[in-house]
């Protein structure tokens, strides 16, 4: 499980202070697709930084499988899969080299990461792509490996930052039927995603983050109850409307 309770993040700028991440709380249950949706400068990055314990919230906390980031930051990446846009491959490494140095960075005894990849590689079709260098991979290819790589010490909690950017229809499928994958498994699953249409397909349930501040949080059936709107697009182009200007002095910061 998935736990953010009240945490909050500023940052000076030259502009003065900026509140990128105002009191947020939400929780992510095993086996559950939590979207947290938001425009660029919304928080999500900031949200995302903090709960891998990279970013030290100034007040709340984030809680990771019982453990919080504030207490055991090294214990807690242990329980999180992290896959993002920024494949970050191993360019020099065959493709099962890095899988393994990873498995291997998580402390996952040999014989156990040999059964997971070959178990992994097969899910992701990637088993042709083993033995060779990541650097002559496709973008798809690329994307598949990170999807195993994120799994490779089976986590509790799975944290997905834009998984589907500049893939094809193809390579989006592929983490579609990974996130089913991840919820059969129980996983705890965050998904942060420009794709509305998208977020939609995958998510059980949405917060809806502007400035900060989780303005709508629930199923889409709440939403549309809520908000009285049918698509997520037009909640949030009814969010930007009624917030302002936005606080773009924070965006390159705040995410």
């Amino acid at each position: 499980m998935l736990i953010v309770q009240e945490m909050t993040k500023s940052f000076r700028t030259e502009a003065g202070v900026v509140r990128a991440v105002d009191r947020l709380s939400f929780v992510v249950a095993p086996g559950e697709v939590y979207g947290l949706m938001g425009p660029n400068g919304a928080g999500k990055t900031t949200t995302l930084r903090m709960i891998l314990g990279l970013l030290k919230p100034d007040s709340g906390y984030a809680e990771v499988d019982s453990v919080r980031t504030c207490d055991d930051p090294i214990a807690v990446k242990a329980k999180l899969g992290f896959v993002s846009a920024n494949d970050g491959v191993y360019s020099w490494l065959t493709v099962r080299e890095m899988l393994l140095f990873f498995a291997d960075l998580y402390g996952v005894e040999p014989v156990i990461a040999e059964t997971r990849l070959e178990e992994l590689s097969g899910l992701l079709d990637i088993r042709q792509l083993l033995d060779r260098r990541a650097g002559g991979l496709s973008t798809g290819q690329r994307q598949r490996v990170t999807l195993v790589r994120g799994l490779i010490h089976d986590p509790p909690v799975m944290l997905l930052d834009e998984p589907t950017r500049g893939l094809d229809v193809i390579g989006s499928q592929t983490v579609f039927e990974y996130i089913t994958h991840l919820k059969e498994l129980g996983k705890a699953v965050l998904v942060c995603t420009h794709g509305l249409d998208e977020a939609e397909r995958v998510c059980d349930r949405f917060g809806l983050l502007h400035r900060g501040a989780l303005r709508h949080e629930g199923t889409l059936a709440e939403l549309r109850r809520a908000t009285g709107r049918q698509h997520l697009v037009e909640m949030f182009v009814d969010l930007l409307r009624g917030g302002g200007d936005g606080d773009e002095a924070a965006g390159a910061k705040a995410g």
